[in-house]
Formats: structure tokens, sequence, C-alpha cells
């Protein structure tokens, strides 16, 4: 029967028989999960019992009507706040080390070797140097006399956030350095050297010719960030547990708050795709500006 086929005809069998595994798993385990999700934002579900009640927009209503969510939400702004640091940092130390700077290599690998750490780890390791008692930190400020600055930094709601976001910073930053610096050696050498030749200073040649070639690099980093600062959840939640007095939630910890411990799922997953909605939006408003300044 096979011999009867044309070979365009065979190709095509081909073609979806090797497409079959991948489409059903991507069918399985994202697409039914999605959808699901937006049928439980709907319904009135405590997670357990066999029967949903239909709620309806009461959930989105309830969502909207939550001042501690929103509270939660303005959290992630200080992320984002950090994220947009950690990017500019990272930038910086890709043009520092794409010259001609000697052991550039070693600082290079120095700068990336936190970000291939376990996430766990380095929750851990941030919290004996940020412990208010026998922390790193604070014995450091106490030896150099600095002890008003030897504060509790889990334990003071303006403070918290800054501190965990240090801590994305810290790991983060060199990521962000390395796909920058992947993109600085792709820039053509020749216009810098023209650029150069026209008179321009470093800073001219980054600003006009260097950074312009690298927009949709910048425009991939920032997509990367403004999403992980958005859904952070593993820092706050391994660190303080949302405290103190909740100073350190994020709309995602509420979020698995509201489903694990208050058995509202419903309710969750209408908060799930509230965020998500909030995502499109600022990654859409985030293209507008990098296009914008990129022409």
């Amino acid at each position: 029967m096979v011999n009867n086929l044309s070979y365009r005809q065979q190709k095509t069998i081909l073609i979806i028989l090797f497409l079959l595994v991948p489409l059903t798993l991507l069918g399985l385990f994202s697409l039914y999960p999605a959808v699901y999700l937006i049928y439980l934002s709907f319904m009135s579900w405590d997670g357990f019992s066999p029967d949903k009640t239909w709620a309806g927009i009461a959930n989105y209503k309830d969502v909207f009507a939550n001042k501690e969510i929103w509270n939660a939400f303005s959290h992630n702004f200080v992320y984002l706040g950090w994220g947009l640091l950690q990017n500019a940092m990272g930038l910086m130390f890709a043009l520092i080390l794409n010259s001609r700077l000697r052991g550039r290599n070693v600082y290079r690998v120095v700068l990336f070797m936190p970000y291939i750490m376990n996430g766990v780890a380095v929750a851990y390791m941030f919290n004996y140097v940020f412990n208010s008692e026998y922390g790193s930190l604070n014995t450091l400020l106490h030896a150099v006399g600095l002890d008003s600055l030897a504060i509790s930094w889990f334990g003071s709601p303006k403070v918290v956030n800054h501190a965990l976001g240090f801590i994305t910073l810290w790991k983060f930053m060199g990521l962000n350095m390395v796909i920058y610096l992947a993109a600085l050696q792709s820039v053509p050498s020749e216009i810098i050297e023209a650029a150069r030749m026209d008179g321009a200073t470093r800073f001219q040649s980054v600003r006009h010719v260097i950074l312009p070639n690298m927009m949709r690099v910048i425009e991939l980093n920032l997509f990367l960030t403004i999403i992980g600062t958005l859904e952070i959840f593993d820092l706050p939640f391994l660190l303080t547990k949302g405290g103190p007095l909740g100073a350190s939630d994020t709309f995602l910890t509420k979020t698995v708050e509201m489903a694990f411990k208050f058995n509202n799922f419903g309710v969750a997953s209408a908060m799930s795709l509230t965020l998500i909605a909030f995502v499109i939006v600022i990654l859409s408003v985030q293209r507008w500006v990098t296009r914008r300044w990129g022409d």
C-alpha cells in the first residue's frame, strides 16, 4: 500500500507521524490545563469535592475587590525595579568584558556562576547572610562600626522586598550579561570602526551603533525579566512565608495561598488568569516602548 502512495503523500504521512507525539504531549500538558484553568475560574470548587458549582464572574469580582491581593501585587513592582537594574548591570558588565580586559574570561565565569546555582540553595544561603542575629551582613556592619545599619532585613516591611530583590539581581545578572555578550559579539566590527573613524566617542558608539543593533536581544531580556518579576514565588515563599504581616507577599504567593490554604480553587484560577492578562498588557507596553526607542 505504501508503494502505491506518491512521494508527496509519503512525506506528508511521515511528517504527521513525527508531529503526532509532541502535539499530543502539548495538548495534554499545555492546552488542556490552560482550558481547564479557564473553566475553573468560573466555578466554585474546594479542590476535593467532585461537584463544582457555577459561579460566573463572581470569582473575578472577588479578585478585583480584594485589597490584600492588589497590595501583594504592588510588591511585584519592587522586584521589577531590581530586574531593570539587573538588566542595566548585565549590559554594563557585558560592555566591559567584551573589551580586551586581562582576565575577562575569569570575570565572566565568576559573574555567571550564581545563575547555575540551585534556587533553593541560594535562598538558604542568603537566609544566613541576612539573618538579623548571626548573619554575615550584620556581622560585617558591626565590625566596621555601622551598627545603625544592622537591621532585621527580613523583619522590616520597608526593606524585606528590596532584600529579596537584591537576591534576584545577584542570581540572574550573570545570565543577562552572557546574553548581552553574545549579542555584542554579533555586532559587525566594521560599523563600530567606521563610527570611530568618523569621530564618535565610545559612549556615542554604544548609544547610536551598538545598542540599536542589540535591540532585539534587549527586548528579549526585558521580556524574561518582566515575566520573572511578576511571577516571583520561590524566594518569598522559602525565606519569609510572605511576612512580616504580608509585607513580602506577591501575587503568586497569594494565589497559591488561596488555592491550598483556603481551598478556593475558583478564585485562585481567576487570579492566575488575571495575572496572565496583566503580564500580556505590560509586555505589550514594553514591546511598544523598545520598538519606539529602537526606531
